[in-house]
């Protein structure tokens, strides 16, 4: 929806806006149910005699709202006890009000922002990645103060989830200028980022997330956090440092330096050395990826932290370690393929099942990058699905592969329904029919691909190279490679039935 009129639009897009005109539109016009939903539930908050019934009847009337409500009022992060619950207002009478009111909150932010309309697919990758780190953010805070009561917790969550709703809320706009500023943060440096917002926009992302907390009413926690991020009381620092950790965490190459740091400065901060907080972040990530599914908001797993390969960098006190690429790991590798094997007797759904073989991959059979590409409805080329590791937001938008002559190997792997691990030898032949800008994104030293298959049907393929170890490929890691996607089609198998 556009705010101006033909005549002006040109000569507006030009001009940056500032804080109060982004919250108006956000709140009024972008993402309008979530304020609603946010300033209902903050009225029923002061409302202590009949909030518990008002708050099922708020929500009442949105089934889907209601069943993720259960879902995850029902998951084992929240309902420690075998008895399950069936109503909101129940949730709301064992979990407590404040409890009930967040996970409201946080689940009508995912499913508002997961079905926002009309954004390029590379602004909603972004809003993708920005959601996601924003959930990893909450859980961390959480997990931060969790020898203090219950309600502040939660209060340091929802708090962490909106630390960074200003910049949510910009790219769920989908508007020219935010496909300009999407471009233009591409090519910008880490010193130039914060200007380059501020050009475009008039205003901060920090400042747009203040004026939002004000407008939505989003609680005094919220608005501290952001204006006075250095005050030292433990929830504020938790959601500072939360908000940090997702950050460094989640970048496309880890800063290993800033990494360690956060990593100490949060383990201070706990009370626990920073191996002790390693452990942590790991069962903490690992909560999160199950916590997405419940809300369901399962297209965000690919996007949450690959924590494992993170904190072995970490551990290995080594500069270089995260240069040299992904290392095999034989442990990680039988984890996965139990969690697969699990998978084919429980139905997992699809989303889980492909994270699960991909983790599998890049961290046990120690890949730098690996991916699905499904095959498109006419079945006449491979596009990818879900990325992991090195610049995987540039294959998932490039590695599109047309099954004829010019796919070669590709073409060759679905038709015939057979891995192939392509050695370098092999490669110079194939690289001369693929197209020059899918060639310039394939590994020169060679990669493993394996089709997809399902009853004996090719729904895709995955691959898997090293492009930043420059490792030769073994047979040992095409046996794994290939182990691993038997038991993914498999379990696809299993759960369609």
């Amino acid at each position: 929806m556009q705010l101006n009129s033909p005549s002006n639009s040109k000569q507006n897009q030009n001009q940056p806006r500032g804080a109060d005109y982004w919250t108006k539109r956000i709140s009024n016009q972008e993402i309008p149910a979530l304020c609603s939903t946010v300033r209902e539930l903050e009225k029923l908050a002061k409302d202590d005699v009949s909030s518990l019934a008002k708050l099922g009847q708020s929500v009442m009337h949105d089934n889907a709202l209601t069943s993720r409500i259960l879902r995850v009022a029902n998951s084992a992060i929240y309902n420690k006890g075998n008895n399950q619950v069936s109503t909101v207002s129940r949730a709301a009478v064992v979990l407590g009000f404040d409890t009930i009111r967040n996970i409201c909150i946080t689940a009508k932010m995912l499913s508002s922002l997961l079905e926002t309309k009309n954004l390029t697919e590379d602004v909603y990758q972004r809003l993708l990645k920005l959601m996601a780190q924003s959930f990893q953010a909450a859980m961390f805070a959480r997990m931060m103060l969790d020898d203090h009561d219950e309600s502040l917790r939660e209060e340091a969550f929802i708090a962490s989830l909106l630390y960074r709703i200003g910049e949510v809320g910009f790219w769920s706009v989908g508007d020219i200028q935010s496909e300009r500023l999407d471009k233009q943060l591409k090519m910008a440096d880490a010193e130039s980022v914060r200007a380059t917002i501020n050009a475009e926009l008039g205003t901060s992302f920090n400042q747009l997330s203040q004026g939002i907390a004000r407008n939505w009413g989003l609680g005094e926690l919220l608005v501290k956090s952001l204006t006075r991020p250095d005050e030292r009381t433990p929830e504020i620092r938790s959601i500072y440092m939360a908000d940090q950790l997702a950050d460094v965490i989640m970048a496309d190459r880890l800063d290993l330096p800033k990494f360690k740091k956060v990593m100490q400065q949060s383990g201070e901060l706990v009370g626990v050395s920073s191996e002790e907080f390693a452990q942590k972040v790991l069962q903490c990530s690992e909560q999160t990826q199950k916590l997405a599914h419940a809300y369901g908001a399962g297209d965000l797993a690919e996007f949450l932290p690959n924590a494992q390969a993170r904190i072995e960098a970490f551990a290995a006190d080594d500069a270089e370690y995260f240069q040299q690429g992904n290392l095999p790991n034989l442990t990680i590798q039988l984890a996965q393929i139990r969690l697969l094997t699990e998978a084919i007797i429980t139905k997992t759904d699809f989303n889980t099942v492909t994270m699960q073989t991909l983790e599998g991959i890049l961290n046990g059979v120690g890949m730098d990058r690996c991916g699905l590409l499904l095959l498109s409805p006419n079945r006449k080329q491979l596009e990818p699905r879900v990325m992991y590791g090195e610049d995987k937001e540039l294959l998932k938008r490039s590695l599109v592969i047309l099954l004829d002559e010019s796919g070669a190997v590709f073409t060759q792997s679905v038709r015939l329904k057979q891995a192939q691990l392509v050695d370098k030898l092999a490669l110079e032949s194939c690289l001369t029919l693929l197209p020059e800008a899918v060639a310039e994104l394939i590994d020169k030293q060679g990669f493993m691909i394996a089709p997809l298959v399902v009853e004996d049907k090719v729904l895709g393929v995955f691959y898997a190279d090293r492009i930043v170890s420059q490792q030769m490929l073994t047979e040992q890691d095409f046996q794994g490679f290939c182990h691993l996607v038997q038991l993914a089609g498999l379990s696809f198998a299993t759960s369609m039935k």
